[in-house]
């Protein structure tokens, strides 16, 4: 009876998983196994966030497992010296895993995949994270696109039409000693500061197909006005789930196409919210072609800036949400009692650590990391160093967003903020947009005054970024 090892990783579903697919149609049973090694993960470990949805996560597969016959198996160690044991406990001839591509984790893969075959043991890998690979979108050279929207049209057209696996039928799950307890690894904090986080999120597939479906019915339609307003369910959310694979973008264009279909009335347009997700993929096919960019510059013009030197204290009181600019302020705590932040306020939050105070990019890149729950390093660097000005697409001026303007368009009536800042909410909306106009106001609510002048420490970034050498 021949058994194969699923090798689960950051795709944590039964639907749609073309590796288990493949091996229960191959393999007359399969050991489903999860290997914890954030050691591999190079410098980007998983995050106190990215843990806490981790565990809920492998709890959630383990349940949908078990309802078909099968259940998780768990280590925690050296994933090729465990993969290894594995095989040789269980007798299994194959190995199946979905391929991730951070720089880390490509190298680990393919140490792996050498290793075993050198041992006998047949190995497979599929794409289980992403619309097309890496290497499969190229300009009309073969060279990797550097700019976004003539990504998007060549990602657009060859996406083609989505047929999403179905979980396999039967499911003939095979077991194995030695496996530990999910609290083992360790995953959720000792001191628990995690309720905010159990309150807004539900970790698993079914979580992630419930999501989609309550943004297909009452968002998608509105999404393109929607998703800049910070107060309103506006997006998807789904960025964690797709993160941890409980759920792919297959699935996502798929269910979204059939929810539309079938809806009575003028169909919506999707297009805004699929192109999003084609950031996504912009993003991995950057960090795959260009792998240092998760520390570096990719604009090495940028080497040269003038970041201000490191302040502890003013990091900190940005990472705590006490700048005195509402609504950074606003999400910055969002973020801290989330483990999510609206994207609108992602950036406004990014442009003013790394504008307005001059701190570097990775400062801010290592608090996202630390603190969402969707933590991505392809999505993070692509994300910080886009508004730092140092990345891709970078847009052709030195981009510096005003959180007073910003919260007087997107957030009108001072609602998001006056809801992650409740000593401001007795507030006339005038305030929080104008702080810097009413200190006495402020100070009687607890609030601090604004840290930095947003003007004149505008016009100092873009001094410093005068100075760049031209190119």
């Amino acid at each position: 009876m021949s058994l194969a090892i699923v090798w689960f990783r950051r795709d944590l579903r039964l639907a749609d998983n073309p590796a288990l697919h493949a091996a229960c149609a191959a393999h007359a049973q399969v050991l489903p196994a999860y290997i914890h090694a954030p050691d591999e993960e190079g410098s980007w470990s998983p995050g106190a966030a990215s843990r806490w949805w981790l565990h809920h996560s492998l709890a959630d597969l383990d349940a949908s497992l078990r309802r078909h016959h099968a259940e998780l198996h768990l280590r925690c160690g050296d994933s090729a010296r465990l993969l290894a044991e594995l095989v040789h406990a269980t007798g299994a001839e194959a190995v199946y895993w979905n391929r991730l591509y951070e720089p880390a984790a490509i190298d680990r893969d393919t140490r792996i995949k050498q290793a075993l075959r050198e041992q006998g043991v047949s190995v497979h890998s599929f794409n289980g994270a992403l619309w097309r690979e890496p290497w499969q979108v190229a300009t009309r050279t073969g060279d990797p696109y550097r700019v976004f929207t003539p990504f998007w049209r060549n990602l657009r057209d060859t996406i083609g039409e989505p047929r999403p696996l179905p979980v396999p039928q039967p499911l003939r799950g095979a077991t194995a000693a030695d496996g530990v307890a999910l609290e083992a690894l360790g995953l959720l904090p000792g001191i628990r500061w995690d309720a905010g986080l159990a309150q807004a999120w539900r970790p698993g597939e079914r979580g992630a197909m419930e999501l989609l479906e309550v943004f297909a019915d009452d968002a998608v339609g509105d999404y393109a006005q929607a998703r800049d307003v910070p107060s309103r369910h506006g997006t998807s959310r789904l960025s964690p789930h797709l993160h941890f694979g409980e759920i792919s973008p297959h699935q996502v264009l798929a269910t979204l196409r059939r929810l539309l279909d079938g809806r009575p009335g003028p169909r919506p347009d999707p297009e805004p919210f699929l192109r999003e997700l084609g950031w996504r993929e912009f993003a991995h096919h950057l960090l795959y072609h260009f792998p240092e960019t998760h520390t570096s510059n990719f604009n090495p013009k940028f080497d040269g800036f003038p970041w201000a030197k490191a302040d502890d204290a003013l990091i900190g009181r940005w990472q705590r949400g006490r700048t005195g600019i509402p609504l950074v302020d606003a999400g910055m705590r969002e973020l801290w009692h989330t483990g999510w932040m609206h994207n609108r306020v992602r950036m406004v939050v990014a442009s003013f650590l790394t504008k307005n105070l001059r701190q570097h990019w990775r400062h801010g890149a290592r608090w996202f990391w630390d603190t969402l729950v969707d933590a991505d390093l392809a999505n993070n660097t692509l994300g910080w160093q886009w508004v730092a000005g140092c990345g891709a697409d970078a847009a052709p001026y030195f981009r510096i967003f005003n959180p007073y303007l910003q919260a007087a368009r997107f957030d009108r009536d001072a609602a998001y903020i006056k809801r992650w800042i409740p000593e401001l909410a007795a507030l006339p909306a005038k305030v929080p947009h104008e702080a810097w106009k009413h200190p006495a106001a402020l100070a009687a609510c607890g609030y601090p005054t604004p840290m930095v002048e947003v003007a004149a420490s505008r016009d100092m970034a873009l001094a410093a970024w005068r100075r760049l050498p031209a190119g």
